[in-house]
């Protein structure tokens, strides 16, 4: 099932390019809010399951999408969680997730424009994941039942904010300007996905790709992350996780390379889409 966020309706991709809309499909049952339906997702995936290929359904533009997560209460983001990118840091592996946070203001769409707030600002490709349930001390063999689904996801980075000090390091901050979460082009249910623990993510900047790997790759895999999240704190419906990017990060190039505007920053993960974001000044 593959989930979208039409002019702010919650609506169903269908694999003709069409998209059914929630709400009118389901007689009023469930809400055109996208958000709203997260807290109801056993429910909400028993009704679509049994939707008819009869449900009507329109056309409808990519830049009519917008995020399929637009207001979660909480958003985890995990650092170094690859190993090539924590090779290119130098920083070793990490003994346990180094987790810290975004704010829901930062959240865009997946064809958004994105305004550059300084010369330092730096992409970040990441598979994102969404909770469908309240999950608390959830062991790592059962984390892939608390999936609503997949995302892809944009981490951007101002990296003189969020390097500055002092100690400890404005990451919170530095990652949470207006439309530096782009969020899209839909939600993807995990099985959807052959393999959803090794997906192909990618990352481009006007063509020239900057970040390749696939999510194997990870120090600390999707069930990992939420048994530990879950383990001090409560995941509620809707909530995401920010999984971490792989190698090939601006700052770490030589000489760094950081975001223009004018360009357009394009991210992708196998199965799920493609964000296309132009950047402004």
């Amino acid at each position: 099932m593959r989930i979208i966020n039409v002019n702010e309706r919650l609506c169903l991709a269908r694999a003709d390019g069409r998209a059914i809309d929630v709400e009118r499909a389901s007689g009023g049952r469930f809400s055109a809010s996208v958000q709203a339906i997260y807290p109801r997702w056993q429910e909400f995936r028993a009704w679509a399951d049994k939707l008819g290929a009869q449900a009507e359904a329109s056309t409808y533009s990519d830049d009519a999408l917008r995020a399929p997560v637009p207001a979660p209460a909480q958003i985890f983001a995990i650092g170094l969680n690859y190993r090539a990118h924590a090779a290119e840091t130098n920083m070793g592996l990490p003994e346990s997730p180094m987790v810290f946070t975004k704010f829901a203001s930062s959240i865009t769409g997946p064809h958004s424009s994105i305004a550059l707030p300084t010369k330092t600002v730096d992409w970040e490709v990441e598979l994102v994941v969404v909770m469908g349930r309240e999950a608390r001390n959830v062991p790592e063999s059962q984390a892939w039942e608390y999936v609503a689904g997949l995302t892809v996801g944009q981490d951007l980075s101002e990296r003189t904010l969020q390097l500055s000090p002092p100690l400890p390091q404005q990451f919170n901050l530095g990652k949470s300007f207006p439309g530096f979460a782009p969020l899209g082009p839909a939600l993807v249910t995990p099985d959807e996905l052959p393999n959803p623990n090794d997906l192909k993510l990618s990352c481009s900047v006007d063509g020239k790709v900057m970040q390749e790997a696939r999510t194997s790759d990870m120090i600390f895999s999707v069930p990992a992350l939420i048994a530990y999240l879950s383990s001090i704190l409560l995941l509620s419906p809707g909530d995401i996780i920010f999984t971490g990017t792989p190698g090939g990060v601006g700052i770490m190039r030589q000489p760094p390379r950081f975001l223009r505007a004018g360009e357009r920053l394009t991210t992708t993960i196998e199965g799920i889409g493609t964000l296309s974001n132009l950047l402004q000044a």
